[in-house]
């Protein structure tokens, strides 16, 4: 199988995973958990659990890819997509629900970074376009899985008011769509034997452990690796944000129905998935290090105003200009974290890289459920506002860090 043809089988597979699991988390999962009588640090947790998941197992996929190889490494993680969300059909309370979500981190603690190495293994010169471009074909699942879930809840609902039998049955959706991605990924990476990330020769437990520490000090040592993943991670903090209160605020403050609030979410990812192969290119081209900079202003602007604002279309615009800020900042991060480091670490690094997007996906939803907390759940503002200036703050720390010919 040519590597293009394996590339795009590989989209095929990431936009069916992709999909799976933005139809288990926005808007669902938080009134899910809402559903239970939980207040909104419970919401944030339940939404922040799964990418917590993601913290603590992403850097030993990314290296276990190095060693043994990205083919099987990928195909356990679509393993969890395609088991996990049958479990959900047995969640009949809000601890439950925390079981199941943290269980169902395991398939993008896996899957993520190893994919994005599999990407960068087959780049070449062009890796923010092609991690672009994948990301973009991938992320039209969660263009597709934000509205349906919230379609599918409020139809389900319209005859009186949200049931647990209504959350299984969106959930069932959840779990065949998560079977498609994992047969489609097996289909997709036939061809992958022999390339790079085929762990010939390193597959012994010492050999493991010692690739991994040598590995993760030179990555660790590297400022400019933890510099940069640290903004795709502070970027996250407001994404994660977005995705457990965005939902709460438009159904529950401001009364718009369940899938006006997945619809909102949808312009954010269309916005994104339009952008990001342009901001690839421009980044291949002329440098990351301004577009990272511009990106995290973009985002951290709409993302203030956001609480302030009752109108349903000035949202929409909102949510556009932030996920345009989201395009600017991902098309970059992941590239130029790849260009820092050395071929034979590059899973780990993308491990790095996608453990500190995840530290930030899932700080985001508790500190703001946390500081809505303080106000009885009735002030977005105060929350928001935090969030934005501590995207500004990192912005400025990264400009006056990272050299300008990086």
């Amino acid at each position: 199988m040519e590597p293009r043809t394996n590339f795009y089988g590989l989209c095929l597979s990431g936009f069916l995973a992709k999909a799976s699991y933005a139809l288990a988390r926005t808007p669902v999962l938080a009134l899910f958990a809402a559903s239970f009588g939980v207040g909104p640090e419970a919401i944030g947790f339940a939404v922040a659990i799964s990418t917590i998941t993601g913290v603590f197992f992403k850097m030993p996929a990314g290296v276990i890819s190095d060693i043994i190889g990205r083919r099987r490494t990928m195909l356990i993680g679509l393993i969890f997509f395609a088991v996990i969300p049958f479990s959900y059909l047995l969640v009949d309370s809000y601890n439950t629900l925390l079981v199941v979500r943290f269980l169902h981190g395991f398939a993008t603690a896996i899957y993520g970074p190893v994919i994005m190495a599999v990407v960068v293994d087959i780049a070449d010169g062009k890796r923010a376009q092609m991690l672009s471009l994948f990301s973009s074909i991938t992320i039209i699942g969660n263009l597709i899985g934000a509205p349906l879930g919230g379609f599918l809840l409020g139809r389900l609902s319209s005859g009186g008011g949200q049931q647990l039998l209504h959350f299984h049955i969106i959930y069932g959706v959840v779990a065949a769509l998560g079977m498609a991605a994992l047969v489609a990924g097996i289909w997709a990476s036939r061809g992958m034997a022999g390339k790079p990330g085929d762990g010939t020769g390193k597959s012994t437990v010492s050999a493991v452990l010692s690739h991994f520490c040598h590995s993760l000090k030179n990555i660790l040592t590297d400022r400019r690796i933890v510099v940069t993943s640290n903004m795709e991670g502070v970027e996250n903090l407001a994404v994660g944000a977005l995705e457990a209160f965005m939902p709460i605020y438009i159904v529950m403050v401001l009364g718009y129905s369940e899938f006006q609030a997945g619809l909102i979410w949808g312009m954010q990812i269309f916005s994104t998935i339009v952008a990001k192969p342009l901001m690839g290119k421009i980044s291949d081209k002329h440098g990351r290090r301004p577009l990272l900079f511009l990106g995290m202003f973009v985002c951290a602007l709409p993302f203030a105003i956001v609480p302030w604002v009752q109108s349903y279309t000035i949202l929409l615009l909102l949510s556009t200009v932030f996920g345009l800020g989201e395009a600017i900042v991902t098309s970059s991060s992941a590239a130029m974290v790849a260009d820092f480091c050395r071929e034979d670490n590059i899973g780990l690094a993308m491990g790095v890289f996608g453990t500190l997007y995840d530290v930030g996906h899932a700080t985001g939803p508790i500190l703001t459920g946390l500081l809505i907390g303080l106000s009885n759940g009735q002030d977005f503002r105060l929350a928001f506002a935090i969030i934005a200036a501590i995207l500004l703050i990192s912005a400025l720390f990264f400009r006056r860090t990272i050299p300008a010919s990086s």
